[in-house]
């Protein structure tokens, strides 16, 4: 049995610029949130002047490369209002997470601090370090 690994948008741009090829070793599902949540991400490092345009958008195209399963069907999305409303959170966006995580995944790689204890109970986290090794 293969394992699944849900993962986050930092967990993508770690991926992507790490050069990684743990999409092609490990089986991946992410919400279809992920694509905005990354193309935001390197938006804002571009305009902030961590990273060049060209390097934002050679890793925007990287994504688009990578071997990865993106839902939001219906289930994913009642689940992430009932996460949300659970862990008292103010919108639903990390809640796609844990919600791809809960039904589609074994494990959820993240270092994001609110993600990874919302899922406290609900699927094993492992972070970044623990996860390309």
């Amino acid at each position: 049995m293969t394992t699944r690994y849900a993962i986050d948008a930092g967990t993508a741009l770690r991926i992507i610029r790490s050069n990684s090829d743990a999409d092609r070793r490990h089986h991946l599902v992410a919400p279809a949130l992920l694509r905005s949540d990354v193309l935001s991400a390197l938006y804002r490092d571009v305009r902030a002047g961590r990273i060049s345009e060209v390097d934002g958008k050679r890793q925007l195209e990287r994504l688009t490369e990578l071997k990865l399963r993106l839902l939001g069907d219906r289930m994913s999305r009642a689940a992430s209002w009932r996460f949300a409303m659970r862990l008292g959170w103010d919108d639903t966006a990390t809640a796609e997470y844990l919600a791809v995580a809960s039904l589609q995944a074994d494990v959820l790689v993240t270092d994001d601090v609110l993600l990874a204890a919302g899922a406290e109970g609900i699927v094993p986290v492992v972070p970044w370090a623990g996860f390309d090794t």
